[in-house]
């Protein structure tokens, strides 16, 4: 589309589908990190060793500080919350109350990370090199049913925010359809 010819408001209302879109795909990429987690790296390492499992845990928390994590991570916040301001505009409605269901529900998920899965990996990595811990099995003990419980929280809440949001890109789709149609 030339969009040279665009009026404003339609220019907005594509600025709205493209950061809702953006928003269910970042929630996406967070909830997945989660849940592969959840369903293969920690049941693969139940029966790892104590060593291999905090020397493997300490590899990840060293290597998932990056600045793709972080956009995906802080953008599953920032782009539903553009997405209500931009829908508030237009008088909110149904699909800016899903919408903030969503960001609510990944903001919930992004508490229980930052208050509990970053501590316990942070006192992982305080232990010392796998190699050299005196006690492994008692660092593994501290660390292990602790943060699977609360990257089932995380999981779970991620993965209701994209089906919120979702919800909300169906709805505005609708509303669209229901205005051409």
């Amino acid at each position: 589309m030339d969009t040279s010819t665009a009026s404003p408001r339609r220019t907005g209302r594509d600025a709205l589908d493209a950061v809702l879109i953006a928003s269910t795909v970042l929630m996406g990429l967070i909830a997945g990190v989660y849940y592969c987690f959840t369903c293969a790296i920690m049941p693969a390492l139940a029966g790892a060793d104590d060593r291999a499992f905090i020397d493997f845990l300490q590899r990840v928390n060293a290597k998932i500080e990056n600045p793709v994590f972080f956009l995906s991570f802080y953008g599953a916040f920032l782009a539903p919350l553009a997405a209500a301001i931009m829908q508030r505009r237009r008088g909110g409605g149904p699909i800016g109350r899903w919408i903030v269901a969503a960001l609510a529900l990944y903001t919930l998920s992004a508490i229980s990370t930052i208050a509990f899965n970053i501590p316990l990996n942070n006192d992982l990595d305080d232990a010392g090199a796998a190699s050299a811990i005196a006690d492994p099995a008692a660092v593994r003990a501290d660390f292990e049913d602790p943060w699977i419980a609360w990257n089932i929280v995380r999981t779970l809440l991620s993965t209701a925010a994209i089906g919120a949001m979702a919800y909300a890109v169906l709805l505005r789709g609708r509303a669209r359809a229901d205005r051409t149609g």
